[in-house]
């Protein structure tokens, strides 16, 4: 049984971090401001080395943990931002990491470049999933064979693995707060509605879920 009280979610640092993709997700889960009673979760910064990241806004991030340190545990999350830098050989370690949890319960989400990772490193090949582009990932990653797999939407998700296009730093975020199980229902789909339409009816529906 998952320990809800334990659970982290673990953000991948890397140079060229895109900073827009992952904000909602690190000021919600930072904030906890619209966390349902009794429910925590710590969120984590991680990098191959402590060694300071400078995000594409010029932003500097100092990891929290390497890589090698975390031992992920069934509810855990992983978040893998977009960034130019993805094909860098210093990332293969987290994809090696990533081939092992993806098939426990520790929820999986990339963004953007992070999605044409993951395809290039196969784990795509079997399962629901979008990205920028299919061609693009068909043209840009040999070892990708899963086209037939690919959902020409904003965001994805298939069981424990989210993929979002770069353009859709909303719709990513709903999907990762939905698999969170850190908020009410009605206050996620509050939220989103309230992001998406920008209808003050919402921010009073999000108010109300909080009660």
């Amino acid at each position: 049984m998952t320990n809800e009280l334990g659970k982290k979610c673990y953000i991948y640092a890397l140079d060229t971090l895109a900073d827009w993709e992952i904000g909602y997700i690190t000021a919600e889960f930072n904030s906890q401001r619209f966390f349902a009673k009794n429910k925590k979760l710590e969120l984590v910064w991680i990098g191959n080395t402590l060694k300071p990241i400078k995000t594409m806004g010029g932003v500097t991030i100092i990891p929290d943990k390497e890589l090698h340190e975390v031992d992920f545990q069934d509810g855990d999350m992983l978040v893998l931002p977009g960034a130019n830098t993805w094909m860098d050989e210093e990332h293969k370690n987290i994809l090696e990491v990533v081939s092992n949890v993806i098939h426990k319960n520790v929820i999986v989400a990339a963004i953007c470049g992070a999605t044409v990772a993951l395809a290039q490193f196969g784990l795509l090949n079997n399962r629901k999933h979008t990205s920028n582009d299919k061609d693009y990932l068909k043209m840009s990653c040999p070892d990708y064979t899963g086209s037939s797999h690919y959902v020409d939407a904003p965001a994805v998700a298939d069981d424990n693995v989210i993929t979002a296009t770069g353009l859709a730093s909303l719709e990513f975020s709903y999907e990762v707060f939905k698999k969170s199980n850190v908020m009410k229902e009605e206050t996620i789909e509050a939220w989103y509605q309230l992001h998406k339409t920008k209808e003050s009816k919402y921010f009073n529906e999000l108010m109300e879920s909080m009660k």
